[in-house]
């Protein structure tokens, strides 16, 4: 019998495990696919303080930024300490972006217009200016998801990782109100408690127990160039459009130019949002429209080849923060998702407070914005594909 289930092994539910291992927890992880086969697998590997608004979620993100470099000093992880620089279009879009630079009150430099080319000398001519923030990184996500779970079933001190994929979580068992474990495909599962870290289902998860968590699946693509031998891109560049629609509610589609370069020479080029559940069918004038955008920031790659397109899900909560901490609804309960896109970048401060409040340690954070129960209990909102064996109606 462990002291943790947790459900999901993307690089959230990888975290938990990770950080409640090395607290001398025995963890056993299940996920119905494989490790970082969900939203994890689909993202860029944005660790970023420079889309966050000023509040809680900014407060996690710093946390996480410094947990990220720990981490990154130990092999095994793709880690690139490269720099965000979000510019600007217009000298409105300018002030506004000076303006949340002071607010948010985490390191940067502003960058006039004369000087966007000592950063990035292929940017486009003609911007306003821009912010340069050196604690935005990026981390290879699934090798992030795969060597957390791997560092996890080290031994620290007492406590264990079991990995334990293809295994579909059906309900949980409890004692009395207690959740006490999970029921699987593969048998039940005892526990002293579970962490919900199903990311994009996890309101899925979270139904099986009966409580309501609001996450819906937010779509977007990605584009990949051919590998590019010339560092042509220095920092993950994005205009300030970026920063709005992360915060946006918007159903409908929004895009906006997100241009990085890789290790291996690819060049990632997002992003863009829309709510049309579960659906996979890749949208030609979306990836057109990424690539024009890209272009008119970058017009050095109006002639690089485009090799391949991907899409996945983000966890999308209506106040756009997760969902942290154990539900009162169902004590026993905890969960860790609805990070949205950032939940590669919040991932290791996300597993260090779960990890303190399974052993009862006072969290280093104030988790009352991200409590699960801020959303009330009515049944919860889905958006699902037909046919889709994973949201299929249990109620």
């Amino acid at each position: 019998m462990p002291d943790v289930v947790v459900i999901g092994a993307g690089v959230v539910g990888a975290a938990c495990a990770y950080y409640a291992a090395r607290a001398g927890l025995d963890v056993v992880v299940v996920d119905r696919g494989s490790v970082a086969g969900g939203t994890t697998g689909a993202g860029e590997g944005n660790v970023l303080v420079s889309d966050k608004e000023p509040g809680p979620e900014l407060d996690l993100a710093v946390l996480s930024n410094g947990l990220w470099r720990d981490l990154a000093g130990r092999d095994g992880f793709e880690f690139e300490p490269k720099g965000g620089l979000v510019v600007a279009e217009t000298g409105e879009t300018m002030e506004a972006l000076t303006g949340l630079a002071a607010a948010q009150g985490v390191e940067h430099t502003v960058v006039a217009a004369e000087e966007l080319g000592d950063h990035e000398p292929h940017l486009a001519k003609g911007l306003a200016g821009g912010v340069l923030y050196p604690q935005d990184a990026q981390v290879q996500p699934m090798l992030a998801a795969a060597t957390l779970i791997r560092r996890g079933a080290e031994r620290f001190g007492r406590g264990t990782l079991m990995l334990r994929t293809g295994v579909t979580v059906t309900g949980f068992l409890r004692s009395g109100d207690r959740v006490t474990g999970v029921r699987t495909d593969r048998g039940d599962i005892l526990a002293g408690a579970v962490v919900n870290a199903a990311g994009t289902w996890g309101g899925e998860v979270a139904a099986l127990a009966g409580v309501r968590l609001p996450i819906l699946p937010r779509r977007g693509f990605v584009l990949v160039t051919e590998p590019i031998r010339e560092p042509l891109i220095r920092h993950k560049v994005y205009t300030a459009a970026y920063v709005a629609n992360v915060a946006s509610d918007a159903e409908g589609l929004e895009t906006s130019a997100v241009v990085e370069a890789t290790p291996s020479g690819p060049v990632l080029i997002g992003a863009s949002r829309e709510r049309v559940g579960f659906d996979r069918t890749t949208s030609v004038p979306v990836l057109e429209r990424l690539a024009r955008q890209a272009v008119a920031l970058f017009p050095v790659l109006a002639g690089r080849r485009v090799i391949r397109a991907y899409c996945g899900f983000r966890p999308y909560c209506p106040d756009h923060l997760p969902v942290i901490g154990e539900d009162p609804r169902a004590p026993g309960l905890h969960h860790a998702c609805g990070h949205e896109g950032a939940g590669v970048g919040l991932a290791p401060a996300t597993g260090h407070l779960i990890a303190q409040t399974l052993t009862g340690s006072g969290p280093d954070l104030d988790l009352r914005s991200f409590r699960p129960d801020r959303f009330g209990n009515d049944r919860p909102a889905v958006d699902r594909p037909p046919g889709d064996r994973f949201t299929k109606e249990r109620r």
